[in-house]
């Protein structure tokens, strides 16, 4: 089972994550909505795709851009497509 967590909260919890260069892409629906904000950033990966970040926000705290997914992937990372990764000092443990 792997675990994400953040400020003392359990974010994602799932036995079902895909490892994508090193990091545990956890199933949307395996992750607490509550703590998720939208966020307007964006970034380019050539071979996945256009990524899109939500902003954690976790007893008052915000951590911004911290969780992000491909909501279209290129056909080479489609395993990912409903999945989300973590960082920014979200600690992941599988």
């Amino acid at each position: 089972m792997a675990t994400a967590t953040w400020n003392g909260e359990i974010i994602a919890e799932s036995d079902d994550t895909v490892v994508v260069e090193g990091n545990h892409y956890f199933p949307i629906e395996s992750v607490h909505q509550q703590f998720l904000r939208p966020s307007e950033t964006t970034t380019e990966c050539p071979w996945k795709g256009t990524a899109s970040y939500y902003t954690l926000h976790v007893a008052g705290e915000d951590n911004a851009d911290a969780v992000w997914f491909y909501p279209n992937p290129k056909p080479e990372a489609a395993e990912i497509r409903g999945h989300v990764a973590f960082w920014h000092g979200v600690d992941v443990v599988a």
